[in-house]
């Protein structure tokens, strides 16, 4: 069995990367050298270089914070490609051989937008849909597709985003930030146990801390 992790180099993708050759897969952890989502014309040849694979992770950073007034036509369109272009060009393109997993690294921005990551928030909620749409054409060949929405988890990112991590933790109901290895584990607990008929859904990794009842 063979997996592609996009984002693998570091943060949740390397630890769901080194979870999965736990089980003794094939993992390709590919970092932004491999494919950067931002430039088609690299996830193009991403894709012909890596046409199949049983397991895709499609995991990559986001944008830093701004205010709505400041964001540029610029950054709309790197964003545009990285959070969303990127990724529907690696479904239409990368074949999930039949029982396979795609497994979707959003945000939790999703839930509960943040007026300074409204970038992320616009263009993750849109892949979201293509991917809950495409699930029931998955389904039809028994691959399960599941978005993981996480909230505040121990990566550099939440470190760019949060000035200061030790009284942010005070804020969080577990008094924590959530490790990327619980992910990792969480990603391969679902393939080794051929976990099949959760499928289609958004899963919340944020240790309660979303008002979202959904």
């Amino acid at each position: 069995m063979k997996a592609i992790v996009l984002g693998g180099s570091r943060g949740i993708g390397k630890a769901i990367a080194e979870s999965l050759e736990t089980l003794e897969i094939e993992v390709f952890a590919a970092s932004k050298n491999d494919i950067d989502t931002s430039n088609i014309d690299n996830v193009r040849k991403f894709v012909n270089d890596f046409p199949i694979t049983d397991i895709l992770v499609l995991n990559t950073g986001g944008p830093q914070p701004k205010p709505f007034e400041s964001i540029t036509e610029e950054d709309w369109k790197k964003y545009h490609n990285q959070l969303f272009l990127g990724f529907v060009t690696i479904l239409q393109n990368i074949k999930i051989e039949d029982g396979g997993y795609i497994f979707l690294i959003s945000s939790n921005v999703i839930k509960e937008p943040n007026s300074k990551l409204i970038i992320s928030a616009a263009y993750r909620t849109a892949f979201v849909e293509i991917f809950k749409v495409l699930s029931k054409e998955y389904a039809k060949r028994s691959i399960s597709c599941i978005n993981i929405a996480p909230g505040p988890i121990n990566t550099d990112r939440t470190k760019e985003l949060v000035e200061n991590i030790e009284e942010f933790k005070k804020t969080l109901p577990m008094n924590r930030l959530g490790e990327p290895k619980e992910i990792g584990d969480f990603v391969k607990s679902i393939v080794q146990n051929k976990i099949k008929y959760l499928s289609g859904v958004t899963i919340n990794f944020d240790g309660a801390n979303s008002n979202s009842i959904f």
